[in-house]
């Protein structure tokens, strides 16, 4: 396995990404919603990798729901980056923002537009239990 670490500005969120894909192989994607657009997210996620979320003060990290309602958008409430997304169903599978990655510039793949609006709920869960890695979150 080959991780890739990183997090947010202030350190409260750390990311560990975990996949056995070379890069070359890992689609990056640009979601094209209002929030990944606002947030310039270059997104990852390896469904046989594992990504680890490690938040040291729970009251400064920050969920934000939108649209369907099927996701945590995780962002630290000190500093402000957008880290990664989190399903809000029981079997949590996650993407990674490689911007806050700390090896990011080695994902340097051409970002694939990707435009999610035209699917139901139910679609939208089917995509990222298909697509998304699973996730463990711990908070010291």
């Amino acid at each position: 396995m080959t991780m890739h670490t990183g997090g947010c500005h202030c350190g409260n969120i750390c990311l560990t990404f975990e996949t056995e894909l070379d890069l070359s192989q890992i689609e990056v994607r640009a979601c094209q919603c209002s929030f990944c657009v606002k947030h310039g997210s270059r997104a990852v996620a390896d469904p046989d990798g594992r990504l680890i979320i490690s938040v040291k003060d729970s009251a400064r990290l920050r969920r934000y729901r939108f649209g369907l309602s099927t996701a945590d958008y995780l962002i630290c409430g000190e500093c402000g980056v957008y880290v990664a997304a989190i399903t809000a169903d029981d079997d949590a599978r996650a993407i990674v923002i490689i911007n806050a990655l700390d090896d990011q510039k080695q994902f340097n793949q051409k970002p694939i537009p990707a435009d999610f609006d035209a699917e139901s709920k139910a679609q939208r869960q089917a995509r990222r239990r298909a697509r998304w890695m699973p996730v463990e979150v711990s908070f010291e």
